[in-house]
């Protein structure tokens, strides 16, 4: 009996940790509503870049399948806030090619057929595989990997902060948001016995805590926020 009520308690923590991420990483889908206020405004993309967001919804597509049964037994809560995630995005890019000039509404529609098609042979690659062992150390690595260099993002914007003394192009509510949602997952995984998330996650938490760092170090000789979001990821 008090094995179970152990067990139930433990599960509780977990469950806890990842619906707190869920909340968390609503900061980071919501971050770049301004930046697609200004081009609906404009009916212009000028000079802002979507592959940011391309790279984001591959991440989230990827991540998602990680979690959903045929690859995880139980990491449904990473599958949900990607899932929403990956809606977030693919608005986005939406938007962004409506309002983009002829030259880059071409490239990004053709980067978001090869991120469909690359998505769709994974999980095709992955369902082939008879072993689920071996489905949920593929897909788990790529996950992994896909979070880490998107989590190392930041770090041109660490050393902008750096070397301009300016936390301008640093927003402290996505750097905040970035850092509760890493750290949520972090706890997740660790409370889940899930590599795959804890390690990525973990990297994402130091990552944020430098970014808050430098904010509140360099915050008095900067002027307003960034004009758009520099980073935008999830579990």
């Amino acid at each position: 009996m008090v094995s179970l009520v152990s067990s139930q308690g433990f599960t509780i923590w977990k469950d806890a940790a990842g619906i707190a991420g869920n909340i968390f990483a609503l900061g980071l889908f919501v971050s770049p509503i301004p930046t697609f206020r200004r081009i609906i405004r404009n009916k212009s993309t000028e000079q802002f870049s979507g592959l940011p967001y391309i790279y984001a919804f591959l991440n989230c597509l990827l991540s998602a399948w990680y979690g959903a049964p045929p690859i995880s037994s139980d990491n449904l809560l990473v599958t949900s806030v990607n899932s929403i995630g990956a809606v977030f995005q693919l608005t986005y890019i939406t938007l962004f090619i409506t309002h983009a000039e002829k030259s880059k509404k071409l490239r990004m529609l053709a980067l978001l057929v090869v991120v469909l098609g690359i998505f769709a042979v994974i999980v095709v690659g992955s369902l082939h595989m008879s072993e689920f062992t071996l489905r949920h150390i593929l897909m788990g690595c790529l996950s992994s990997a896909a979070l880490v260099s998107m989590f190392a993002s930041p770090l041109f914007v660490i050393n902008l902060v750096i070397r301009t003394r300016s936390v301008e192009f640093m927003p402290f509510y996505l750097s905040l948001s970035t850092f509760s949602m890493s750290m949520a997952f972090f706890l997740y995984g660790i409370l889940n016995f899930d590599p795959f998330i804890y390690v990525p996650n973990g990297i994402g938490t130091i990552l944020g805590i430098i970014q808050l760092a430098l904010f509140f170090y360099y915050k008095n000789t900067s002027g307003e926020n960034s004009r758009e979001p520099l980073i935008v990821s999830y579990t």
